[in-house]
């Protein structure tokens, strides 16, 4: 496929730190004119990352995976891992598989202070060189640096400078370049990071509201450039050019969003000054919150310069869409029977307002609205529930429940895509390969936005 580059692997799967990144690939191989990109999931979920190395391993591409600052860090984050658990348990899945470890590529996302804003910015600093470090010296090899946010020691009423933004970037990578030789110590075969950079990034998990009537920004050409100069300058400070070489991406807003019942699609013409900025240069573009788009619109984005495109809960939202399907036909095909129904519809519901911490914040509106939202709107709060004990207990016994084969007319019904397949054999009728075929039907639209 056009987006692989295949190339020689050395002991232990692991490849040369002197060869070029695999993202630096795609990229040289985008900048001679083929269209080709790569696409990020930034998921803690088993279910989406067994999906996604499904694909991934039938289409022999690389697989991108990401977590988070809030997700991941050194004290576990809300998923109680640590980047080093983190690492090893995607590893793990990738044996179970049997996808290639030589194309894994392990990212972190927002690193910076994202989690420390209340904190000055001595200490809010020093946890996130901390969490920097620990993610390159687990093995993590794109690295998106995010210094944007306000901390407590900064002027709440002014926005941060470029240079501000850019200097605690530069630290941070510091800190990574740190580890990375430290890493190379005990590993000599390990891969040196990449690096991503962006002030103007889209918060994580979509808008929390939005006019339907209001135009979305795209980041200036100005802006981009400025954001350039200003972490090239900061780098060169900290004497860090050969980490500077390695900057492949920066992080723009495009044109592309999603709140809880809407989204805006990309629009290549709105766009269009803001990719000049790159068009003649080494590096590409990044785009986060580009869940739902639309194929053409995806595949537009990555032909104007968004190469990365960012992917995060239209995953889970498939996963969540797949179970509840396979809920009502657990409801039918069980019916009569002395089995104990998962009900994981109505516990989902039942732990997300005894615990509404995750969701409260992000959705608006009347009651109605409310119960509408939290169990089907894009934002895909569900997400932070599926670990909750009650919740993957419902899950466990609804996959339990649905250990024969379903009835064609029920998977019809229910999940027509995964059934089309089933009867054409491309597809086993089982509970486990459909949900992951329904995630994947997701993850297609990425693959061919990149191909």
């Amino acid at each position: 496929m056009d987006s692989v580059v295949v190339r020689d692997k050395v002991e232990g799967g692991r490849e040369n730190s002197d060869i070029m990144h695999l993202i630096q690939e795609i990229i040289a191989r985008y900048k001679s004119g083929k269209h080709t990109g790569i696409f990020s999931n930034c998921s803690a979920n088993e279910y989406v990352l067994r999906a996604v190395m499904r694909r991934c391993k039938t289409h022999n591409i690389p697989a991108l995976i990401e977590a988070t600052a809030n997700q991941v860090d050194q004290d576990g984050g809300y998923t109680g891992m640590t980047p080093s658990d983190f690492y090893k348990w995607c590893l793990e899945i990738a044996g179970r598989e049997g996808f290639d470890p030589a194309l894994l590529i392990l990212g972190g996302d927002h690193l910076g202070p994202l989690t420390w804003t209340k904190l000055s910015e001595d200490d809010a600093m020093a946890k996130a060189e901390k969490l920097i470090l620990d993610y390159v010296s687990a093995g993590f090899t794109k690295i998106h640096i995010d210094t944007s946010m306000h901390l407590a020691s900064d002027d709440p009423g002014k926005p941060l400078s470029d240079e501000v933004i850019a200097e605690r970037g530069a630290r941070l990578c510091e800190a990574a370049e740190s580890a990375y030789k430290k890493l190379r110590e005990v590993s000599r075969d390990a891969p040196k990071p990449v690096y991503v950079i962006g002030s103007e990034v889209p918060i994580p998990g979509g808008a929390q509201e939005h006019d339907e009537h209001e135009e979305l920004g795209v980041t200036s050409k100005e802006n981009c450039l400025a954001t350039i100069v200003a972490f090239k300058e900061a780098f060169e400070q900290r004497n860090l050019t050969d980490a500077w070489v390695r900057v492949v991406a920066v992080v723009v807003q495009p044109g592309v969003e999603f709140s809880e019942d809407n989204v805006f699609v990309y629009n290549s013409e709105k766009a269009k000054e803001l990719c000049k900025a790159v068009k003649n240069d080494r590096f590409v573009l990044e785009g986060h919150s580009t869940d739902y788009q639309p194929r053409p619109a995806m595949r537009n984005l990555v032909r104007d310069g968004v190469i990365i495109l960012k992917v995060g809960p239209a995953l889970t939202f498939a996963l969540r869409e797949a179970l509840f399907a396979l809920e009502f036909i657990e409801k039918i095909a069980l019916r009569g029977s002395k089995a104990t129904l998962s009900r994981f519809s109505e516990v989902l519901e039942e732990v997300m307002l005894e615990k509404p911490g995750q969701w409260s914040k992000h959705y608006h509106g009347d009651e109605y609205k409310l119960l509408i939202n939290r169990a089907y709107g894009f934002s895909d709060r569900v997400r932070y529930y599926l670990p909750e004990p009650a919740v993957k207990e419902a899950i466990d016994r609804l996959v339990s429940n649905l250990n024969e084969p379903i009835a064609l007319p029920l998977l019809s019904q229910f999940m027509p895509v995964q059934y089309a397949r089933v009867r054409d054999g491309t597809l086993r009728n089982d509970v486990d390969d459909l949900i992951l075929d329904r995630i994947g039907d997701c993850i297609d639209d990425y693959i061919y936005a990149i191909n």
